[in-house]
């Protein structure tokens, strides 16, 4: 044989020895290139409370509140009161002068008087025969309305005291000493700021989840790093007819008066409130359409892709209403590496600093630590 193809044939025996030795790199659903898992973060998938909210506009409303008016004519003789001070249930806030509405009670009552010593004869009288029935009618209906005038100076001169009618907080005075005011003059107003009450809309198709004893909170602009809990305690029983919404409202504590009628609120309402949904970082949820799923790893340390059923959006977080149970651990980190059936590792890594659930979905770089992330407190 010719040295040239002596040569050549060495080379071929020589190539095919060293390929025909190299073991085979494992595909789909084994471990990855040269033996290696996927290095993947995952999460656990934990139960939490979850509250169903929605979110209105109200208007903040004293739990009571009037104009304070004088129900007669008359002097403005004493007021009591100080601008925006706290009152009490029949405390005096406007005195009117008394002298003229004593004067003609003192005359009522005389007249009074007079009347029920004729009715006392007159009776005796009629019991004695010595009067006629329509006589004794007579002296029976002027004493009958000699006690109604009575009873009206009374309240006449009562009329000239102005009461608080609940406690509250008394506004500006529009009155001075001295005036004379007509009746149904605003002398000031009263209002009740503990508790306040919020006044809101909800919309028909969110009735059937709308209920007294659900709990709100509102944020208002005065201070906008707080929020204000309180309670509904009344749902209109019928929609207005044009908006087809129905008037609820709300009572919020407000015992530093920091809250004040008139003021624009921003509200949650709360409708369902789950104790333990299951929650799990959004990040895991893989969406293709309208179908959601997540990578669940097994015991066996296999990432299978499942469907699930998504319900609120929290933040950073998704309820998951179907599809997985509590404890499951899914992958947050490395599902453009993973593959159905693949293996995976989750080992933690061997230093300090595991990175939270909310990091981003990036992949884990190849040969990278593997990270696990335990259930949030």
């Amino acid at each position: 044989m010719k040295p040239t193809c002596l040569l050549l044939a060495l080379l071929v025996i020589l190539s095919l020895g060293s390929t025909g030795c190299r073991p085979p790199e494992t595909g789909v659903g084994g471990r990855g290139p040269g033996g290696m898992a996927t290095p993947v973060v995952t999460a656990e998938a934990i139960p939490q409370p979850v509250a169903e909210t929605i979110t209105l506009i109200g208007t903040v409303a004293a739990n009571e509140a009037v104009d304070v008016k004088s129900e007669t004519d008359g002097l403005v003789e004493e007021i009591p009161f100080l601008e925006g001070q706290d009152v009490v249930a029949g405390q005096l806030l406007v005195r009117l002068d008394e002298t003229k509405p004593a004067a003609v009670l003192a005359e009522a009552e005389a007249s009074f008087r007079l009347g029920e010593a004729t009715f006392a004869r007159s009776q005796q009288l009629f019991q004695e025969k010595l009067i006629s029935q329509q006589e004794f009618d007579q002296v029976a209906a002027t004493f009958a309305r000699n006690r109604a005038s009575v009873e009206l100076m009374k309240r006449q001169l009562k009329d000239a005291r102005i009461y608080a009618p609940f406690a509250g907080t008394v506004g500006a005075r529009n009155i001075s000493p001295g005036q004379v005011i007509s009746r149904n003059t605003v002398l000031t107003s009263l209002v009740d700021l503990d508790p306040v009450k919020v006044e809101f809309y909800v919309p028909e198709r969110f009735l059937s989840q709308v209920a007294v004893g659900q709990t709100i909170a509102i944020r208002v602009a005065a201070f906008p790093e707080r929020t204000f809990s309180g309670e509904v305690y009344f749902v209109a029983a019928q929609l207005d007819a044009e908006t087809r919404k129905a008037l609820v409202k709300a009572r919020i504590p407000n015992p530093n008066r920091e809250l004040k009628p008139g003021m624009f609120a921003n509200l949650d309402l709360t409708l369902t409130l789950r104790d333990r949904a299951i929650v799990i970082p959004e990040i895991a949820v893989l969406y293709d359409g309208d179908q959601a799923r997540v990578f669940v790893v097994d015991s066996n340390q296999v990432a299978v892709l499942r469907p699930v059923q998504v319900g609120l959006r929290l933040p950073g977080l998704a309820e998951i209403v179907g599809g997985l149970q509590a404890g499951e651990r899914v992958v947050v980190e490395g599902t453009q590496k993973v593959v159905p059936g693949a293996k995976v590792s989750t080992d933690p890594p061997p230093g300090p600093g595991v990175p939270g659930a909310g990091a981003s979905s990036g992949a884990a770089g190849a040969g990278a630590p593997a990270q696990e992330i335990g259930p949030r407190s």
